[in-house]
């Protein structure tokens, strides 16, 4: 099983000493990453390194994925030779529309419904949520569910999603402290701590289902639940949508456990937004390396389900979604 290293500190360089990277910083070594089993580099800021490093990551097969500094926004990624599998990219061509892509999508969709649910209902149980919104968005889930794998297509199945979310979000802002001042899903920029957590994470796990897609010759641009867009991973998107709310879920911890704080972000009058301090990235990184591990064989079996699909053309099933 491979891993992932995050190199977040301000003017290190990276140097290739026989089979390992080793981090310098102002001429010193600080330490070294082998490169086997290593499956991602995660650098954060401005880091320095030669290109002769960039080559070999990528001849080794190893994901370089950058990120700003201070708001750890999605900057790039470095990606070597990662599939031949030319056939499964034209039958996903072939399948993104019609009766697959509308069964894929209902199946995402509810599952997606589903998982928010379960996160509502552990919440409202714990006393963690304003009952009266709690109660109000189990009437809609209960209310909208019924009606997902009837839809006859993805506007319709897109409207109802939109109708949940509207109410799940309403319920799951009250399940945070009032200092936190989170009341709904913000992004571009995030405007409070819990926003700028789900976003960070979000782009993250994005960044692991492109990969997977990858890997296995899936085209992570051309999806089924999501429409065309330049520079979209459709496909990676249209995965993230049941894999949402075990984030959501997994960020709610992180406060409620004091893991993270108010304390531990910032906002920039500058530039609008709220960000993760630096001084506590590398606690955040930790635990959602701690998270993850155990997740990423699951999403390599979902891609692995999802290419037999795209070949033989097969509706997707109960068990479809096992992230």
């Amino acid at each position: 099983m491979g891993g992932t290293v995050y190199i977040d500190r301000k003017d290190a360089e990276l140097r290739l000493e026989g089979r390992a990277l080793a981090v310098y910083v102002s001429g010193d070594r600080t330490g070294t990453v082998p490169l086997v089993p290593l499956d991602r580099i995660v650098l954060v800021g401005q880091i320095h390194l030669q290109t002769r490093v960039l080559h070999r990551l990528a001849a080794e097969g190893i994901d370089v994925v950058f990120l700003s500094g201070k708001r750890q926004t999605f900057s790039g990624r470095l990606v070597g030779r990662v599939h031949r599998h030319g056939r499964v990219r034209v039958a996903q061509y072939q399948q993104s529309h019609g009766a697959l892509a509308l069964s894929l999508s209902r199946q995402w969709v509810d599952t997606k419904l589903e998982r928010q649910q379960a996160v509502l209902r552990e919440l409202a149980e714990a006393k963690q949520l304003d009952g009266r919104l709690a109660i109000h968005a189990q009437e809609v889930f209960e209310a909208v569910r019924p009606q997902v794998q009837a839809v006859a297509s993805l506007e319709q199945l897109r409207g109802l999603e939109g109708a949940a979310a509207a109410a799940y979000f309403r319920a799951f802002a009250t399940a945070f402290p009032p200092s936190l001042q989170f009341q709904g899903r913000q992004r571009r920029p995030p405007t409070d701590p819990v926003n700028a957590l789900l976003s960070l994470t979000y782009t993250l796990v994005h960044w692991e289902w492109v990969r997977e897609c990858e890997t296995i010759g899936l085209d992570p641009v051309i999806g089924f639940y999501h429409e065309f867009d330049y520079g979209r991973d459709s496909l990676a998107c249209d995965l993230m949508e049941p894999t949402r709310p075990l984030i959501d879920h997994w960020v709610w911890t992180l406060f409620h456990h004091r893991q993270l704080t108010g304390r531990d972000f910032s906002s920039d009058q500058e530039r609008p937004g709220c960000y993760l301090k630096k001084s506590a990235r590398s606690r955040y990184y930790q635990v959602y390396e701690t998270w993850m591990a155990e997740r990423r064989a699951l999403m390599r079996a979902e891609v692995a389900r999802l290419v037999q699909q795209v070949l033989h053309g097969e509706h997707a099933g109960e068990d479809a979604v096992s992230f």
